[in-house]
């Protein structure tokens, strides 16, 4: 993929749009932040680490989330029963 983008005035600063395209396809939404970094010559943009809420990772499961007792065998030292 190969698009190009120009450099614009943003307020004080310069500024790039990305096509709808690539966000779309990076999962990207207003506000997102992103990490930046150059490489040689090249400007590299990087998706960074997002938390999920608690709402976000019970709907990974359907709102269905099974609770169960672990059997972490006989105590072997001294634990506190």
């Amino acid at each position: 993929m190969s698009d190009q983008v120009a450099i614009k005035i943003w307020g004080n600063s310069q500024g790039i749009r990305i096509p709808k395209n690539i966000l779309e396809k990076l999962g990207l939404h207003v506000s997102d932040t992103l990490q930046i970094e150059v490489i040689d010559d090249s400007i590299v943009l990087k998706k960074t680490f997002k938390h999920k809420t608690f709402e976000e990772r019970v709907a990974e499961y359907n709102g269905e989330i099974s609770i169960c007792d672990y059997d972490w065998g006989e105590p072997v030292g001294k634990e506190i029963l």
